[in-house]
C-alpha cells in the first residue's frame, strides 16, 4: 500500500480501534511492506506512520484511553521500561494536591497534567517526598541477609517508580511541549523516540529523564584514561564510574595486532584501546542505540579507522589475542533498557562470554573480564561459583588488578546497600584457555 511518501507500506491497527470483521480480514491479508502506520490519535479510521525502517507489531501499538471535557480520547502511550498505559485516568491541574495526586498514583489512577509546568515539577517533587519517607510503624521484620535487603530495595524502588511515572505529560507533533512556561523538548524527545508526527503521552518522571540524558550528551563525561570526553546516548549507560575504565588502560597488553570489545555500549573500552596502541578492534553490541553511540564517540575521538562496530550478540566471528567484556555486575532482572547495563539475568552475558571465550581466543591469547564483587557482597553470587564457571568453561585465571570505587555511594550511609558497596572491589580477571593437558576427558 503507498503511503504519504510514495513507498510501500505495512498497517498496524490498534486493537481498542473496531472495525467490521470483513475489513479487519482484508486488511490482514494485505501484503503489506516497509514501514507500517498505527491509528491516529483523533480519527479513529485514519492511520499514523511510522518511520521508514521500524517494524511496528500490533501488541506493541499501545495507546492511552481517557475521557475529558465529556469526550473520548486516545494516544499513543511512550514508556521506556515497557510498562501497559494505565486504565483509569483523572485530569489535573495547578488545583490538584499533592496528597490527592499521590493517593491517586498509588492507586493506579494517571493523572494527565494540564496546567503548569513549573507547578507540575513541583507537584512529582511533593509526591516523591511522600514516596521517600518511611512508613511510622512497619511490620516488617529488618532484612537478615544482604539478598534479602537487595530484594526489598528493588521491590521499594519499582513501587516508587510506578508511582511517580502516573504524572502524566502530552507531547504534540513535532515533540512540542504545550503548557505555560515548558521548556522546549523537542531536540530532547527526537534523541529518545525519533521524529514525531501525532501526539503521545509520556510520564513527567521519564520526560525529565531524557532531558537529563540530553544535557549529559551534549557536555560528555570525562574519562581520564582517554584524556576525552564520553558522550552518551539516551538509552546507552554513561561511564560516569571510571575505575573499571582505567583497569583497562593498564593491564599489560598480550598484543597490539586485534582485539574484540563484547557489549561495546558507548565505545569508551575500544577507544581506550585504540589510543593504548591497539591496530585493529571489533566491537560488539546488540542493541542500536549503543550502536549509534559508539560510532558517534569513536569518531569524534579519532579512533573510528581502527574500530569496526557490529550488531552481534556477544562474539564477531573469528579469533583475537585479546577479548574484552565489561558484563553487567549483578544478575538480576533490569526493569527498563537502560538497567541492561546493570543487571544481568541468571548471568546471561557473564556465562555466555566465559563459555565462548576459549573458542575465540588465538593461542596464548588473553580474556579480559571487568567485574564488580557487588553481587558477592549482596548475596546474589558467591567467588567460588564464579571461579567454577571460568574453570568450567575452559579457562584459567592468569592475573587479576583491583580497584576500589570512588562513587558517592560508598560514603552514603543512608543507602540500603552502603555496606556491600563499601566493601566492593572491581576487578579485571585476566583469563587464558588452559592447556590440553588440563582439559578433563569426555
Amino acid at each position: 500500500m503507498a503511503g504519504p511518501d510514495g513507498r510501500c507500506h505495512t498497517l498496524a491497527l490498534d486493537s481498542a480501534h473496531r472495525f467490521p470483521g470483513a475489513l479487519c480480514f482484508l486488511l490482514s491479508a494485505l501484503p503489506f511492506c516497509g514501514q507500517r502506520p498505527i491509528p491516529d490519535v483523533h480519527a479513529p479510521l485514519s492511520l499514523l506512520w511510522l518511520p521508514a525502517g521500524q517494524h511496528l507489531a500490533v501488541s506493541e501499538a499501545r495507546f492511552a484511553h481517557w475521557t475529558e471535557n465529556e469526550l473520548p480520547r486516545s494516544a499513543l502511550w511512550r514508556a521506556e521500561n515497557g510498562a501497559a498505559p494505565p486504565k483509569r485516568w483523572v485530569i489535573a491541574d495547578d488545583q490538584t494536591t499533592a496528597d490527592s495526586a499521590y493517593r491517586l498514583a498509588c492507586e493506579g489512577t494517571a493523572l494527565l497534567w494540564r496546567g503548569d509546568y513549573q507547578n507540575g515539577r513541583q507537584l512529582l517533587q511533593a509526591m516523591a517526598r511522600r514516596a521517600d519517607t518511611p512508613p511510622r510503624k512497619s511490620k516488617r521484620p529488618p532484612p537478615s541477609t544482604p539478598a534479602e535487603a537487595f530484594h526489598l530495595h528493588r521491590q521499594a524502588q519499582a513501587q516508587r517508580a510506578r508511582s511517580l511515572a502516573m504524572l502524566v505529560l502530552q507531547i504534540d507533533p513535532g515533540h512540542v511541549l504545550d503548557l505555560r512556561r515548558a521548556p522546549d523538548v523537542a531536540l530532547a524527545c527526537e534523541e529518545a523516540y525519533g521524529a514525531c508526527t501525532e501526539p503521545y503521552l509520556v510520564s513527567m518522571r521519564e520526560l525529565l529523564g531524557l532531558m537529563g540524558a540530553h544535557e549529559w550528551r551534549k557536555k560528555g563525561v570525562t574519562v581520564p584514561a582517554l584524556n576525552g570526553r564520553i558522550h552518551a546516548h539516551y538509552g546507552v549507560f554513561t561511564p560516569v564510574r571510571g575505575e573499571y575504565i582505567g583497569l583497562v588502560a593498564e593491564a599489560p597488553l598480550p598484543s597490539t595486532t586485534l582485539a574484540f570489545d563484547i557489549g561495546t555500549g558507548t565505545g569508551v573500552l575500544s577507544a581506550v584501546l585504540a589510543q593504548r596502541g591497539v591496530q585493529r578492534i571489533v566491537a560488539t553490541d546488540q542493541d542500536t542505540r549503543a550502536l549509534a553511540c559508539a560510532n558517534e564517540n569513536l569518531a569524534r575521538l579519532g579512533c573510528a579507522d581502527r574500530v569496526q562496530v557490529l550488531q552481534v550478540d556477544l562474539f564477531p566471528p573469528g579469533r583475537a589475542p585479546l577479548i574484552v567484556c565489561n558484563p553487567p555486575w549483578v544478575p538480576a532482572r533490569p526493569t527498563s533498557p537502560i538497567e541492561a547495563a546493570v543487571y544481568d539475568p541468571e548471568s546471561r552475558m557473564l556465562l555466555g562470554f566465559l563459555k565462548g571465550l576459549a573458542a575465540h581466543l588465538e593461542p596464548a591469547g588473553e580474556g579480559w573480564l571487568v567485574l564488580s564483587d557487588l553481587a558477592e557482597h549482596l548475596g546474589l553470587r558467591s567467588r567460588d561459583e564464579l571461579l567454577a564457571a571460568i574453570d568450567a568453561a575452559g579457562l584459567q585465571v592468569i592475573g587479576r588488578l583491583d580497584v576500589r570505587p570512588q562513587h558517592p555511594k560508598v560514603q552514603d550511609e543512608t543507602d540500603p546497600l552502603h555496606t556491600a558497596r563499601q566493601a566492593e572491589v572491581t576487578s579485571l580477571w585476566r583469563l587464558a584457555a588452559k592447556p590440553v593437558a588440563d582439559l578433563p576427558v569426555n
